[in-house]
């Protein structure tokens, strides 16, 4: 999107010194991906990306047709080549005003758990949706292979994760990047509430408490605002399609700042 694009183009740090989060959604065709986030690691100090569902997409357009994990993975290493931090790479830690900061990418994708009836399974929670005319685009162009579902996927993303959040020095509390909300709360004000389920997983709505976490940043919903969860703040930092910032008045350029206030909690 041209306008979008535009917004990218008028974005710069305040200090040299500016560390980026991105939260997913940078494109869909990976020389866009690519594009994007060269220019943005070329002004920063340093970007850390979280993918969404977007740069998972294998649409016919795009050069690259791989699918699924070896799409992921070839995001990766395509990163890597610019110096931005992955999922897959150590955690930064971003030493602030108020002491270091450990910055934690995340890659944790959703099994369908966020369901607005508890009382549904997987199958009927769906067959709802797409009765009310809501299918998330994923279930077209977001391929799970070679694990046998999003389910699967999710679970092995979840358990990688974890054990990797476990390794991580207390001293250095987390920020903790990913680009769908880590609990299911965010969701209750989407204006299609059947659109929950394609937004997460009830598997990491305890990570916030159980890993020392100064603060929580994702995307996806396109809903920016602030909440407090359990006295953890957690930040949506989405720009949106154009037709949704225009309505909420974006400034160009503008970015969310995250760590300059931060006080240790």
């Amino acid at each position: 999107m041209s306008d979008n694009q535009d917004i990218v183009a008028g974005i710069h740090p305040q200090s040299d010194d500016d560390w980026l989060l991105v939260a997913g959604d940078v494109g869909e065709i990976s020389t866009d991906i690519e594009r994007t986030l060269r220019l943005l690691a070329g002004r920063f100090a340093k970007v850390i990306w979280a993918p969404g569902n977007h740069e998972l997409w294998t649409v016919p357009q795009d050069p690259v047709q791989l699918r699924g994990e070896q799409r992921y993975r070839y995001l990766v290493e395509l990163l890597r080549t610019l110096d931005v931090v992955t999922p897959e790479d150590p955690y930064p830690v971003w030493e602030g005003p108020d002491g270091p900061l450990t910055i934690a990418p995340l890659f944790v994708h959703y099994d369908y758990s966020f369901r607005t009836d508890p009382t549904l399974t997987k199958e009927e929670s769906l067959a709802r949706a797409s009765d009310a005319g809501i299918v998330c685009t994923d279930e077209y162009m977001l391929h799970p292979a070679p694990y046998s579902s999003m389910d699967e996927w999710c679970r092995a993303r979840v358990a990688y994760s974890e054990k990797r959040l476990a390794e991580v020095d207390p001293g250095a509390p987390l920020v903790l990047v990913n680009h769908y909300p880590l609990v299911p709360d965010p969701t209750h004000v989407l204006h299609y509430p059947e659109f929950a389920q394609w937004c997460g997983t009830e598997l990491t709505g305890d990570w916030h408490r159980r890993y020392s976490t100064a603060a929580v940043v994702y995307g996806h919903l396109h809903i920016p605002r602030t909440t407090w969860y359990d006295g953890v703040r957690f930040e949506e930092v989405s720009i949106g399609y154009p037709r949704e910032w225009r309505a909420r008045g974006l400034v160009r350029g503008t970015l969310r700042e995250i760590f300059p206030d931060w006080e240790q909690r």
